[in-house]
């Protein structure tokens, strides 16, 4: 049987979280649908999975919940299911960055499409910078990026206060693996003072979906916090398990001790 991945988030004012967990978890199981929501005040954040027509079903469903039509929806093709069971849980973000002026409900960067994005990094006078943390960086990033050497995301003001506010008339674009970290970095920064900050929609995860290969200015795989671990180009899964420490690594270099 084949099944769809669908990831996606919203930003958007949520109240009564605790009937709205309920009405999500009666829908996703009520489809077989397997996977985490996370809702929080701020909006939604999901990663679920399950065969395309139920997908597809709850998807709309859960439009209907929030009050908001047009998930930017990342799907991905799947011949198995990376999760064991359903859950949604109720949390203070549904990133967590810790900043409260870090409000994409307010203000975020300016978006550009994954077609936009090739033209604008291809700019000389543009800080290219990934938001990510070191881990997933070292599988996989853009040509020329900056690695803010971040161990958590609530690091990376750090990182904007130590290399980037020196000079906030700079084009700073910037980009995460789904696009949702990148909504809380711009609001801040747009919050900071800086003037011209761009960030990549749909994120890595829709650059990878929608560009070929051979247009690509990407290199590498990219991290994704499930059982595939990473995936590549069309969003197939991609080459790395976990190590026993919990770090991804290349299937190819677990080698079995014989004694």
């Amino acid at each position: 049987m084949k099944f769809t991945f669908a990831s996606f988030y919203h930003f958007t004012p949520l109240k009564d979280l605790e009937i709205l967990q309920e009405k999500l978890l009666n829908l996703c199981n009520g489809f077989g649908i397997k996977g985490t929501i996370l809702i929080a005040s701020e909006g939604i954040n999901s990663n679920i999975v399950g065969v395309t027509e139920a997908i597809d079903k709850v998807v709309e469903e859960v439009e209907k919940l929030i009050g908001y039509q047009g998930f930017d929806v990342k799907y991905s093709p799947m011949d198995y299911v990376p999760f064991e069971r359903m859950k949604v849980k109720i949390k203070k973000e549904i990133i967590t960055f810790g900043i409260p002026e870090a409000n994409p409900n307010e203000q975020v960067g300016t978006y550009l499409s994954p077609r936009e994005w090739n033209e604008l990094i291809s700019q000389s006078d543009v800080k290219l910078v990934d938001t990510r943390n070191d881990y997933e960086v070292e599988i996989g990033t853009f040509k020329r990026a900056d690695n803010p050497h971040i161990n958590s995301f609530r690091e990376f003001n750090g990182y904007i206060e130590e290399h980037l506010s020196e000079n906030k008339e700079q084009k700073v674009a910037l980009f995460c693996t789904g696009g949702i970290r990148c909504e809380k970095v711009t609001a801040l920064m747009l919050k900071k003072g800086f003037k011209e900050v761009y960030h990549l929609k749909g994120g890595i995860l829709k650059y990878l979906e929608e560009v070929p290969e051979e247009e690509s200015l990407w290199e590498g795989e990219c991290f994704v916090f499930d059982d595939r671990v990473a995936v590549k180009h069309g969003l197939q899964e991609g080459s790395y398990q976990l190590s026993e420490c919990g770090n991804p690594i290349k299937k190819e270099s677990l080698t079995v001790d014989n004694g």
